[in-house]
């Protein structure tokens, strides 16, 4: 077994405007720091291109059109006032999604132990007819559907380690028992959302909200309390997880205090769960994360992880 790299070029191609904290350099740098001889092992795949219904599983048509119809022939268009589009935003975000849908068919059938997927536009901030965050499409949500549906699974996790509450994955999964949604995140910060109050429709979201500056050691804490005994009595058959590297204290966007090691850490829990669970099926994607620097080492460091464990 091993683990599945799914990226492709077209995530460059989601343009946005000069000096936007969410641009190609980030797929760049997770990308190259990918390439060290260290990760010569992992499954390389493009990621393909999404049939555009499988959007129907969390977006409304009328949304989709929307977001079509906004997609500008030069140049870049504002969503709102954080969230762009350009020429190449929803070939873009259609690979986000379907290198997320293969990646999970990967994991399920056997071919890989577990997997990342690196595109762009990010997903977790994409409610059911709303883009926003820098997001177009809830990639995660509609994968945690798409594996339930097809698969016929009962029980899906979605850990969301953003420094960011994935209000939009919360949205999407509020009312679908068969999942539980776990969000840490620094709070109070955009977008608003994600007090501990807010328990989903069937008691199936846990939120962790963490003070600023709160360190690694802080998060381990609040991590080991309460979310790793919900996710062992939920017993999940597959754990799916948005992989923000934006609580790392060298980010420009919040003020969280992870380190690299942090990331690895939360790695290693969610492959725990995996396994005892799960027979190790995890797909990761890519979220947030916008210093380029700590972004290339935060991702290379929970990619290790997943190599490691899925050998």
């Amino acid at each position: 077994m091993t683990t599945a790299f799914l990226t492709h070029p077209d995530g460059l191609d989601h343009a946005t405007p000069p000096g936007h904290a969410e641009c190609a350099d980030r797929l760049r740098a997770v990308t190259e720091a990918l390439t060290t001889e260290g990760f010569a092992g992992l499954l390389r795949e493009e990621a393909p291109l999404a049939d555009e219904a499988e959007l129907l599983r969390a977006h409304p048509q009328g949304y989709i059109d929307a977001v079509k119809a906004a997609i500008p022939a030069e140049g870049t268009a504002s969503l709102d006032p954080d969230t762009h589009v350009s020429p190449g935003s929803f070939r873009a975000a259609l690979r986000a999604l379907g290198g997320t849908l293969r990646a999970v068919d990967m994991v399920m059938a056997g071919a890989a132990a577990n997997a990342f997927v690196a595109m762009r536009p990010p997903g977790h901030h994409a409610e059911a007819a709303r883009a926003m965050g820098f997001c177009l499409f809830s990639n995660i949500a509609i994968a945690a559907k798409y594996a339930l549906d097809r698969y016929g699974l009962a029980r899906v996790a979605v850990v969301d380690f953003d420094v960011h509450h994935g209000n939009g994955t919360q949205d999407l999964l509020w009312s679908e028992p068969r999942t539980l949604f776990v969000s840490s995140h620094q709070m109070p910060l955009y977008p608003g959302t994600g007090e501990a109050a807010e328990t989903g429709a069937a008691d199936n979201v846990l939120n962790l909200p963490l003070a600023p500056r709160s360190d690694g050691r802080a998060f381990r804490a609040a991590f080991e309390a309460h979310a790793l005994p919900r996710l062992e009595a939920f017993a999940p058959e597959l754990v799916l997880v948005s992989a923000g590297f934006d609580a790392h204290a060298a980010d420009p966007l919040a003020e969280l205090a992870w380190r690299t090691e942090d990331f690895a850490w939360i790695t290693h829990r969610l492959c725990d769960i995996a396994e005892t669970h799960s027979g190790g099926r995890l797909v990761s994607t890519l979220e947030g994360g916008y210093d380029l620097e700590a972004l290339g080492a935060s991702a290379a460091a929970h990619v290790a992880v997943l190599m490691e464990r899925g050998a």
